[in-house]
C-alpha cells in the first residue's frame, strides 16, 4: 500500500500525452470549479436543516394551537426521514445519468419544500400537518449529499482527496454554524414583520429565513446547470471518461483477494454511530422546547437566544475538529471517541434537574387570574407567569405537562455548561467515528457500506426526536436526560468491550504497524 502512495505521489497530475498543457489546465480549472459548486451545495444542504431549527417549535405553536411538544418531534424528524429515502434514490440515478439532472432535480424540491414552509400558516386547518409535510420535502431535497460526496471523491486524485473530503464536511459544519446565526440575525423582523400583499406573503421571523433558504437554492440549481461538468480522474489524477453507470460490482474483483472486513467491526462502529447521530438529534431538538419552559422565555427571545448558542457551539465545534486531528496522530482515533463520549455524558449529566426551585407555570386559563393566585398560595413557584401589558403571550412550563409541578427546574448555567460539554463531545465523535470506519474498510469498495453508516445516522436523526419529545412531554428532563445518559454509557461500554476490533484493515492484515 505504502508503495502505491509513493508512485502517486511522484505521478504528475493530469498526465496526458494526447492533450496540450492549455487543454490540461482547462481541465484542471474546470474540474475544481465543479468541486466548489458541490461544496456550496453541501453548505446549503445544512443550512436549510439548521436556519429554521430553533424557530420551528414558537411557528408550530402559532399557526395550530394543537401541536404540543411530542408533535414537534415528528416535525423536526420529518426532515431526516425524508433524507433516509432520498440518498439512496439520487445515489442510484447518480450512477445511470449525469450528476447534474439529481443534483439540479433535489435542489429544485429543496427550494420548492422551503417556499411550502413559508405558507403553512394559510390554512385555516390541521396547518401543523403542512409544516410536517414542507420538512420532510427539504429533507427530501437534501438527500443529495450522497450524490456530492460521490462526485468530489470521482474528481479528486489520491493526493486531493483526503483533503477535498474534509473541505466537504467543513462546508457543512459551516451551514449547521451560519444556519442558527442567520435565524438569530433575522428575529429583529419580529412575529409580526410585514406583509406582501402581492404575493399573500406574511414576511417574518418564521418565514424569512425559509425564504432565504429558497433564495439561495435557485443560485444553487444556476450555478449547477450553468458552471458543473463531470469529471472522472484516477488516483493519479489522470482524466478518464466518467462512466457514472458503472456499479461497485463491475470493479476491479482483484480488491476481493486483499482480506477479509470485520463486519464486528463494521457493526460495532454503525451502532456507535447511530448513538452518537441520535444524541445529538436529541440535543438540537430539545434545546428550544427546553429554554422556553425552565426560562420563561418568549418565542422570540427563545429563537435569538438558542441560535447564538448554537451558533456559539458551531465555532466551538470547529475549534475542536482542529484539536482531534492533532490528538488522532498523537494518541490514536479509539482514544479520541472514548474521550468525545465520556464528555457528552457530563453535558447530559450535567442537565440533570437538581434543588428546590421549580420551573414558573403557564396555565392555558388565564382569566381568572385571582382564583389561580388564592388556590395556589402555599406554592408561590405554581403560581402562572403573569402576562405584561405589551404583550399577551404565555411563558413558562406548561400546566398540561404534569411534571412541571414536582420537577425541579434547570438553571441558566446547566443549560450553557450542557452546551458547551457537548458541542465539545459530539464533533469529535463525529469526525472520528467517519475516519475510524474507513479506516476498518481499508481499500475495499466502500459505497454499499457508507450507505449503511449514512442510513444508521438518518434513522438516529429520525427517531431521536421522536424520542425526546415524547418523554420530555410526559415524564419530564430528569427522565428524558437519565435515559441518554444510560445510552451514552451503553456506547462506553460497547466500545470498551470491542476496543481491540476497531483497527484499521491494514493494522488487522498485517500490512502496517499499529
Amino acid at each position: 500500500m505504502s508503495q502505491f502512495i509513493e508512485s502517486g505521489e511522484n505521478t504528475p497530475l493530469l498526465n496526458d500525452d494526447s492533450g496540450s498543457d492549455d487543454s490540461q489546465n482547462d481541465e484542471y480549472k474546470s474540474r475544481w470549479r465543479s468541486i466548489r459548486v458541490m461544496y456550496f451545495t453541501m453548505f446549503l444542504s445544512s443550512v436549510g436543516f439548521t436556519i429554521v431549527i430553533t424557530s420551528v417549535w414558537p411557528y408550530l405553536q402559532k399557526i395550530d394551537d394543537s401541536a404540543n411538544a411530542s408533535f414537534l418531534g415528528w416535525v423536526v424528524a420529518a426532515y431526516s426521514l425524508g433524507q433516509m429515502l432520498a440518498s439512496p434514490l439520487f445515489g442510484l440515478w447518480s450512477n445511470h445519468r449525469p450528476r447534474r439532472e439529481p443534483l439540479a432535480c433535489s435542489i429544485f424540491i429543496n427550494v420548492t419544500a422551503n417556499i411550502y414552509y413559508c405558507y403553512v400558516y394559510l390554512p385555516t386547518s390541521q396547518n401543523k400537518y403542512h409544516m410536517l409535510m414542507s420538512r420532510a420535502l427539504v429533507g427530501f431535497g437534501a438527500g443529495n449529499v450522497a450524490v456530492v460526496r460521490s462526485y468530489v471523491a470521482g474528481a479528486t486524485s489520491l493526493k486531493e482527496r483526503n483533503s477535498a473530503m474534509a473541505n466537504t464536511s467543513a462546508c457543512q459544519a459551516l451551514g449547521f454554524i451560519l444556519g442558527p446565526a442567520l435565524q438569530a440575525g433575522l428575529s429583529f423582523i419580529g412575529e409580526q414583520g410585514v406583509s406582501v400583499k402581492v404575493i399573500d406573503l406574511q414576511l417574518n421571523m418564521y418565514t424569512a429565513p425559509a425564504l432565504l433558504a429558497a433564495l439561495s437554492g435557485v443560485i444553487n440549481i444556476l450555478l449547477v446547470v450553468l458552471v458543473l461538468r463531470e469529471h472522472q480522474v484516477d488516483d493519479y489524477g489522470r482524466h478518464i471518461r466518467a462512466i457514472n453507470y458503472v456499479s461497485e460490482e463491475r470493479m476491479d474483483v482483484s480488491q476481493e483477494t486483499e482480506g477479509n472486513i470485520d463486519h464486528v467491526a463494521v457493526l460495532t462502529s454503525n451502532v456507535l454511530f447511530f448513538i452518537i447521530m441520535f444524541i445529538f438529534a436529541v440535543f438540537e431538538t430539545i434545546a428550544t422546547p427546553l429554554s422556553m419552559d425552565m426560562f420563561s422565555w418568549t418565542r422570540k427571545d427563545a429563537v435569538l437566544y438558542n441560535g447564538i448558542i448554537l451558533s456559539c457551539v458551531g465555532f466551538e465545534s470547529i475549534l475542536v475538529f482542529l484539536l482531534v486531528k492533532v490528538l488522532s496522530q498523537r494518541i490514536g482515533d479509539r482514544p479520541v471517541l472514548l474521550g468525545g463520549l465520556a464528555i457528552i455524558f457530563c453535558g447530559f449529566f450535567v442537565l440533570l434537574p437538581w434543588g428546590n426551585h421549580y420551573p414558573a407555570i403557564q396555565w392555558a386559563d388565564l382569566k381568572n387570574d385571582t382564583v389561580i393566585h388564592e388556590t395556589f398560595a402555599p406554592n408561590p413557584a405554581f403560581a402562572p407567569t403573569p402576562v405584561s401589558n405589551s404583550s399577551f403571550e404565555p411563558t413558562g412550563c406548561p400546566a398540561e405537562q404534569t411534571w412541571c409541578q414536582y420537577t425541579p427546574a434547570i438553571h441558566l448555567a446547566q443549560f450553557l455548561t450542557a452546551d458547551v460539554l457537548i458541542g465539545a463531545g459530539y464533533p469529535a465523535c463525529n469526525v472520528i467515528s467517519y475516519t475510524l470506519y474507513s479506516k476498518i474498510l481499508g481499500s475495499k469498495p466502500q459505497g454499499v457500506y457508507m450507505g449503511w453508516l449514512t442510513a444508521s445516522g438518518s434513522g438516529a436523526r429520525t427517531l431521536g426526536p421522536v424520542f425526546v419529545s415524547q418523554v420530555y412531554t410526559i415524564l419530564g428532563p430528569r427522565w428524558a436526560f437519565s435515559l441518554i445518559c444510560v445510552m451514552v454509557l451503553g456506547a462506553i461500554l460497547l466500545l470498551g468491550a470491542l476496543y481491540h476490533k476497531l483497527i484499521s484493515f491494514a493494522v488487522r492484515h498485517g500490512r502496517i504497524l499499529e
